[in-house]
């Protein structure tokens, strides 16, 4: 009867230990079933032979991964990971002192942030296509260039990398805005008070304190910039046309339109391992960088 009686008082009373484990089973199972079951499902495609009429045959073999370096596919590769960090340096140009200014915003700073949320209210496809409608020949942009004199016929801006740049960031500057924005806002503005005693100027005072401060909000939203606009195929597809392909492009082809699973599984594999490879070496150099001198 005791031991029944301590399982019932076990049971109605858990421990802190058993409680965190009874709040993770949900988000565990969620993950194990929706991402590492098909992650694993993926692994086990691209080891095997494709099928005549699509699939996969049973088998093995490692020919996808060879495939994969070839020419062809490498400047793929490689256009992707040029543009992707590019779209990252612009969206960091132009999203940091945006989030500067929310931070500092005073009354301001709820409307601002509103505006920098707005476009999530909005499908991305819906996005997406509205920049059509501005890039095209006969779109806002070039009929208001026209009107200011600025050129004198329509230029081509729909279906160029500059298209497929300027839809990567204005689809991912609001994922550097934000954590930027949360980092400057906890920024203790005595710390600048007490350098600009100290003899800073506003150039020093920025380099010296407000930077390495909001370091960790520019690193979060480089990651949140970057590794979406590397697998991002919605964009190029739409705004760069069939000749602006990224290796999102080449993955869903694989996966629908050539229905090559193995090899699509393949080139998502070793895409995901350069990323983390890439994370990795990134975030090892950042953490042995040296500390900013004392100010002077």
């Amino acid at each position: 009867m005791a031991a029944v009686r301590e399982r019932l008082l076990a049971w109605l009373h858990p421990r802190p230990q058993a409680r965190a484990w009874a709040l993770l089973a949900p988000g565990t199972l969620w993950l194990l079933l929706f991402f590492l079951v098909p992650l694993i499902i993926m692994f086990v495609y691209s080891m095997m032979p494709r099928g005549i009429y699509g699939g996969v045959d049973p088998g093995f073999t490692l020919e996808h991964y060879r495939r994969f370096f070839d020419p062809l596919y490498l400047d793929i590769l490689r256009r992707t990971f040029v543009w992707s960090i590019a779209c990252t340096a612009i969206c960091l140009v132009l999203g940091y002192p945006v989030a500067y200014a929310i931070a500092r915003g005073g009354q301001w700073k709820n409307l601002l942030l509103f505006l920098v949320v707005l476009p999530f209210w909005t499908s991305f496809l819906v996005r997406t296509f509205a920049m059509i409608f501005l890039l095209r020949d006969s779109g806002l942009v070039n009929n208001w260039m026209l009107r200011l004199g600025v050129i004198e016929h329509s230029i081509t801006l729909l279906y160029t990398p500059f298209a497929v740049m300027a839809g990567l960031v204005y689809g991912f500057l609001p994922f550097m805005i934000l954590p930027i924005y949360a980092s400057l806002e906890k920024l203790d503005l005595s710390l600048l008070e007490a350098a600009e005693v100290l003899g800073a100027r506003p150039v020093e005072r920025f380099r010296r304190v407000t930077l390495p401060l909001s370091m960790p909000g520019v690193v979060a939203g480089c990651l949140l910039v970057f590794i979406p606009a590397l697998g991002s195929f919605l964009t190029a597809d739409l705004l760069g046309g069939a000749k602006q392909m990224m290796i999102g492009n080449l993955v869903q082809n694989q996966f629908s339109a050539a229905r090559n699973w193995p090899f699509g599984s393949a080139a998502s594999f070793i895409v995901m391992a350069l990323v983390l490879l890439a994370v990795m070496f990134y975030l090892r150099v950042k953490d042995r960088a040296p500390g900013e001198a004392p100010l002077r």
